[in-house]
């Protein structure tokens, strides 16, 4: 028997997400208009309460409904029960899964990479996926590196039963098609949007959804393979949710910060100087190397004057 669910009455999205302009003298010189695509605020739901965690910085993954809307929806219709997925020790996308499945109904499995964590207390991010009802289970990294191995998955399920299994940072064909409505609310709004990259499925939906004189700028946040990796897996997402490439996007590879949840002294000071001059806190291991690299390529001339440049502030993508 199928499992009804309503997403939208359980997790209480509040899509469209708010555009908001900045003023940033940087942009301003150059003649371009900066714009913040407010998708962290796109719900308050997902992320949970995080207020007995104690003083840990803990950013909602706003657009993180975008991406697990369409397969918690086709979970549901399926009659599955259980989810499964992947992420790190700090990933917000564990979080989003855990808090859905217990808003939804659904059992919950994190596949966690790192078995040195096993037994150590638990993070407040990992803390939060345990209170929202998550079994979290601990993986080597030699492992964890094998996440799409048959044999890997196989025992999984002896170990844990039937689940759907939502691949690490919910990046899916199903995600792009949900990602593609961010494109659509962008429409007219600006010459260039610019999304940090992590798995590369809130990037391939966006492009997908930008009108046709529009393009998308990723900002990959992970060092490993170049980003020839990364734009071989847009087009991949992209080929599957939609039968091919679709709209104009590129990758700028330069400002990952030495890889992963790696920062920099130089990305450190930026992000301080932003959040002093536009009270606004930035979530430091996607938001930050983002908005640091579009204000790089602002200073370096790649934008015309004139033109208005929106960057998604997603929380975590």
């Amino acid at each position: 028997m199928n499992h009804p669910v309503d997403l939208a009455a359980a997790l209480r999205p509040r899509p469209p997400s708010p555009l908001q302009e900045i003023e940033d003298e940087r942009f301003a010189r150059r003649g371009v208009r900066l714009l913040l695509k407010r998708d962290d605020l796109i719900h308050t739901t997902l992320p949970g309460d995080t207020a007995a965690l104690g003083p840990v910085e803990l950013y909602p993954p706003g657009n993180k409904w975008r991406k697990l809307a369409p397969n918690l929806r086709s979970a549901a219709a399926d009659g599955e029960r259980a989810l499964l997925t992947f992420g790190g020790a700090y990933s917000n996308h564990l979080r989003a899964t855990a808090a859905a499945g217990r808003l939804l109904g659904f059992a919950t499995i994190g596949v966690v990479r790192g078995d040195e964590l096993a037994g150590a207390p638990l993070n407040a991010s990992l803390a939060r996926c345990a209170a929202d009802g998550m079994r979290l289970h601990f993986v080597d990294r030699g492992s964890y590196r094998r996440k799409t191995d048959p044999d890997l998955l196989a025992a999984l399920h002896d170990r844990f039963g039937d689940f759907r299994v939502i691949p690490e940072g919910g990046s899916n064909s199903l995600a792009a098609q949900g990602c593609t409505e961010l494109g659509r609310e962008l429409r007219g709004a600006a010459d260039t949007v610019a999304v940090a990259c992590g798995t590369g499925g809130t990037l391939a939906g966006l492009a997908a959804g930008l009108g046709p004189v529009q393009r998308a700028v990723g900002f990959p946040v992970l060092k490993g393979g170049s980003p020839h990796f990364l734009q071989r897996t847009v087009e991949e997402l992209q080929a599957a949710a939609f039968g091919g490439r679709r709209g104009e996007w590129r990758l700028e590879d330069r400002f990952h910060g030495g890889g992963y949840a790696r920062r920099t002294p130089e990305t450190d000071a930026f992000a301080d100087a932003f959040e002093e001059r536009h009270g606004l806190p930035l979530e430091r291991v996607y938001v930050a190397k983002m908005l640091f690299g579009l204000t790089t390529l602002v200073r370096e001339g790649a934008f015309a004057p004139g033109s208005t440049v929106a960057a998604v502030i997603t929380g975590a993508p």
